[in-house]
C-alpha cells in the first residue's frame, strides 16, 4: 500500500493535536531572508549582496560609513533563479552577477524551470551600476571576471572565453576558440592579458590569450592537470597547482590512497616552470577538498599563500614563489575555510572553528593572519556564527556574515581598528519572525569504535514526561552543523524545520559523523567510508542509543531524516535498524552505491570482486528485508546532486515486495529547492510525517 503526499498546507494539521501547542507556524521560521553572496571593491568601502527574501532574489548594495544596504535589482517572483558570481568592478562603479542555474550541483550552467515557465529559463551575465538603473544582460553566460581596467567582462559561454562591454553597451563576442573546455578566466594586472585554464579529458593545460592575431601561450604544458591559475603581482609570472592526469593501472578501490599535488610557477617571458612546493606523500597531504580546494593566492611579497592539510588540519601556509620551507600561518587543532586574500596582498581573512570556549570547535569565527609570519588573531568570539568575510578596499572595514541560535544569517561590519561591529539588513527580518527559539547545547557521545562525535541537541521547552526524538543528518557529507543558524542555504532550512520540530515538542539531535569536516584529516577521510564501507553510519546508530538511553525520551519513538548524504543514512537506518528508528524522511538520498561509476572501470582492480561486496552491504537496498518501520520518500527529478533513479529504482522494490511506503515528487527543481515554495512543501510534509508518526 502506498499513500500519496499532497503539495498542500498542513497548518491545520499542525495546529490540531492537543499534546503540544505550536509556539510558531513553519512559515513563519522559514520566512527569513537569506545572504547568499557577498562581496566588496577594492576601492573605497562599496559591498554587494545578493539576498533571497521567500525565493524573490536580489542584489542589495551598501557603502560605508553608513552601510545601510539599498535594493538594487527588482526580481519580485520566486521564480528559482537564483543570483552568482557577485562582484563589484575595481573601480567601484558596476556590480556584476549572474542569474539562473543551480551552481551547488553538477550541472551549475544548466538552466532551472521549477516554476514551469512555458518560454523556458536561460543563465545570464548580467550587469548593473552600483549607483543603481536598469540592470543589462551581458549575454547567456557563466562565472564571469571583471578586468582590472573596469571596462570588460569575460565569461564562459559554450565552454569557451566569450567578452562584453561592463555597461552592455554593445553585443557581447566570442574572444578566442580553444580545444577543451574553458574556465577560470582571469584578467592580468594591466588587463591585457587572460589566463584561462583548458581542461581536455585526462589532462588540462593553462592557456594565456594576448590579443586578436597573436597565438596562445601554453604554460609548461604536460601530461598532469593544471589548474587555479594566480598572476603575480607585476603579472610577469604565473602559479598554479599541478595533480596527475588520469590513466594507468586500475589500483584498490577499497585502499585510502594520497592523491598528489604541487604548486608551480612560471615566467612567462622565457616559459620556464618550477615547482615551488610538493605536497608531503601522505593521506593527510593529500589535495584538500575542504571548501575552495588549494585557495592558491599569489600574495605581497612574493609570497604564495595557500591551504594544505598535511599537519592533519586543514591550514593556512606561505612559501617564497621562488621555493622554500613553508610558513604554518594558522597553526592549532582548528580548521580554516572561507578564505580571501586582501586587496594590497598583505593579510588572509578567514572562518576558523576556533575560539576561546571548547563549544567553538562548532562554530566559525573570523580571523585574519598577515602572509609573511604567523601571527594570526580572531577578530570574532563569542557564542554566534560568523563566516565568509570580506576586507573592503580601505582596508579598514571587514563584512561578515553573522547569526546566533536564535537569529538568522544578516551581514555584518565590522571596524578593524576599532572591532566595533554593527548589524545590517536586520529591518529585511520579518515582523512576525519568531522571536524566541531554542539554543541547541554542544552534547558529545562515542561511536561503539571509541570514536567521539560531535551533535546539537534541540530541546522542546516545557514538555512534561517523555517525549519524541528525531535524529536530523546533514548531507554532504563534508560539512559540519553549528550551534546556531548555519550559513549555507541549504542548512539553513534545516535549521529552520529543527527549530520548529522542538516546538512541536521533538527532542532534535542534529549529528557531525564521520566524513563530516571541522574534527580533523582522520574524522574527514575515515577508512571504509561511504561505498567502502559506509563505517560513518555507525556514528547515526550510536545517535540514536544515546537518545534513548536519556530520561526523559521515549526510546520507542526516535525517528530520524535527512536529505542528500543524510538521505541514504536515513535510509540505512531505517533499512538496519528499525528496531532503533520507528519512523522515517529520506529525502533525495543515495541508495544504491552499485549503481555508482566508482566501482566501475574498463579494466579491472585487483579489489574488484570486493569492493562489489561491500559497495552493497554498504547500501540500503541490500538491508531492504529488514526495513520494518513507516517511510515518507521525496526527491525532485531535476536532481544534479543524487539521480532521481536512486529513489525511483528503491520505490520499485519496497512495490515489488508489497512494502508500504509514502513519497512527494517534485517536478523540475533540484536537489537544492531554487523555488522557496518547494522548500516549504518539503518541510512541511516531513514535519507532518514525523508528528503523524511519533506524536500520541
Amino acid at each position: 500500500m502506498k499513500k500519496l503526499i499532497l503539495r498542500v498546507l498542513f497548518a491545520l494539521i499542525f495546529c490540531s493535536g492537543p499534546t503540544f501547542a505550536q509556539k510558531f507556524s513553519l512559515n513563519q521560521v522559514l520566512s527569513y531572508p537569506f545572504p547568499t553572496e557577498l562581496t566588496s571593491s577594492e576601492q573605497g568601502s562599496k559591498i554587494a549582496v545578493a539576498i533571497n527574501e521567500e525565493g524573490k532574489r536580489n542584489v542589495y548594495v551598501a557603502e560605508g560609513p553608513s552601510f545601510k544596504l539599498r535594493k538594487l535589482t527588482n526580481y519580485n517572483t520566486d521564480d528559482g533563479q537564483e543570483i552568482s558570481s557577485l562582484s563589484i568592478s575595481p573601480d567601484g562603479n558596476f556590480v556584476v552577477f549572474v542569474r539562473g542555474g543551480d551552481h551547488s550541483s553538477n550541472e551549475g550552467s544548466v538552466p532551472v524551470n521549477p516554476a514551469f515557465d512555458p518560454a523556458g529559463t536561460k543563465v545570464q551575465v548580467w550587469s548593473i551600476a552600483f549607483a543603481g538603473g536598469e540592470a543589462k544582460a551581458l549575454s547567456e553566460g557563466d562565472y564571469p571576471a571583471i578586468s582590472t581596467k573596469s571596462n570588460q567582462v569575460a565569461f564562459i559561454k559554450n565552454s569557451q572565453v566569450w567578452i562584453a562591454p561592463i555597461d552592455g553597451s554593445v553585443p557581447a563576442k566570442s574572444l578566442f576558440t580553444a580545444r577543451g573546455s574553458s574556465s577560470s578566466v582571469k584578467w592580468s594586472p594591466d588587463s591585457e592579458k587572460l589566463a584561462f585554464v583548458s581542461a581536455r579529458t585526462d589532462h588540462s593545460f593553462i592557456g594565456i590569450y594576448s590579443g586578436a592575431g597573436k597565438p596562445i601561450q601554453w604554460i609548461a604544458p604536460s601530461f598532469a592537470r593544471d589548474g587555479q591559475p594566480r598572476w603575480s603581482p607585476d603579472g610577469t609570472h604565473m602559479a598554479f597547482i599541478r595533480t596527475p592526469g588520469t590513466g594507468s593501472v586500475p589500483d584498490s578501490i577499497l585502499a585510502r590512497k594520497h592523491q598528489p599535488w604541487a604548486i608551480w610557477t612560471a615566467d612567462l617571458n622565457t616559459g620556464k616552470a618550477t615547482q615551488v612546493w610538493k605536497a608531503p606523500a601522505t593521506l593527510a597531504g593529500s589535495m584538500p577538498t575542504t571548501d575552495g580546494g588549494a585557495n592558491l593566492n599569489w600574495a605581497a611579497g612574493n609570497r604564495i599563500v595557500f591551504v594544505s592539510y598535511h599537519d592533519g588540519w586543514p591550514h593556512l601556509y606561505s612559501v617564497p614563489s621562488t621555493g622554500g620551507q613553508p610558513l604554518l600561518l594558522t597553526p592549532g587543532n582548528f580548521m580554516v575555510e572561507q578564505v580571501m586574500l586582501s586587496a594590497d596582498g598583505k593579510s588572509v581573512l578567514f572562518s576558523a572553528n576556533k575560539g576561546t570556549e571548547k563549544q567553538d570547535i562548532d562554530r566559525r569565527h573570523i580571523g585574519r593572519v598577515a602572509v609573511d609570519k604567523a601571527a594570526m588573531e580572531m577578530l570574532t568570539a563569542g557564542n554566534g556564527i560568523e563566516a565568509y568575510p570580506v576586507l573592503t578596499g580601505d582596508g579598514n572595514t571587514i563584512v561578515y556574515l553573522s547569526s546566533t541560535a536564535q537569529r538568522p544569517l544578516v551581514p555584518a561590519v565590522m571596524d578593524v581598528r576599532k572591532k566595533k561591529v554593527a548589524l545590517i539588513g536586520e529591518e529585511l527580518i520579518p515582523g512576525n519572525f519568531p522571536k524566541q527559539m531554542v539554543a541547541p547545547r554542544q552534547v558529545v557521545f562515542k561511536a561503539p569504535d571509541g570514536i567521539e562525535v560531535h551533535g546539537q541537541l534541540f530541546e522542546p521547552v516545557g514538555v512534561k514526561g517523555k517525549s519524541p526524538a528525531i535524529v536530523y543528518v546533514h548531507g554532504g557529507p563534508q560539512r559540519q552543523m553549528v550551534l546556531g543558524w548555519h550559513f549555507m542555504d541549504y542548512y539553513s532550512i534545516d535549521y529552520a524545520l529543527n527549530q520548529y520540530l522542538a516546538s512541536m515538542g521533538f527532542t532534535v539531535l542534529s549529528v557531525n559523523y564521520r566524513l563530516g569536516v571541522g574534527y580533523g584529516y582522520e574524522f574527514h577521510k575515515p577508512a571504509q567510508g561511504g561505498a567502502t564501507g559506509a563505517i560513518e553510519y555507525q556514528d547515526i546508530k550510536a545517535a540514536g542509543d544515546w537518545l534513548a538511553a536519556q530520561p526523559n525520551i521515549d526510546a520507542k519513538r526516535i525517528g530520524i531524516y535527512g536529505g542528500s548524504y543524510g538521505g541514504f543514512l536515513t535510509a540505512m537506518a531505517l533499512a538496519k535498524n528499525s528496531d532503533r528508528f520507528a519512523a522515517g524522511v529520506d529525502i533525495h538520498g543515495v541508495h544504491n552505491w552499485v549503481r555508482t561509476p566508482a566501482t566501475q572501470s574498463p579494466e579491472k582492480a585487483p579489489d574488484a570482486e570486493e569492493a562489489l561486496k561491500v559497495a552493497r552491504q554498504s547500501s540500503p537496498v541490500n538491508w531492504i528485508d529488514g526495513w520494518k518501520s513507516p517511510v515518507l520518500f521525496i526527491h525532485a527529478d531535476d536532481d544534479r546532486n543524487v539521480a532521481y533513479s536512486q529513489t525511483v529504482d528503491l520505490i520499485r522494490r519496497f512495490e515489488n515486495k508489497g512494502m508500504p511506503y509514502e513519497f512527494l515528487a517534485i517536478p523540475d527543481d533540484t536537489h537544492h529547492w531554487m523555488k522557496y515554495s518547494n522548500a516549504v512543501t518539503v518541510s512541511e510534509a516531513t514535519a507532518e510525517f514525523l508528528k503523524r508518526k511519533l506524536i500520541k
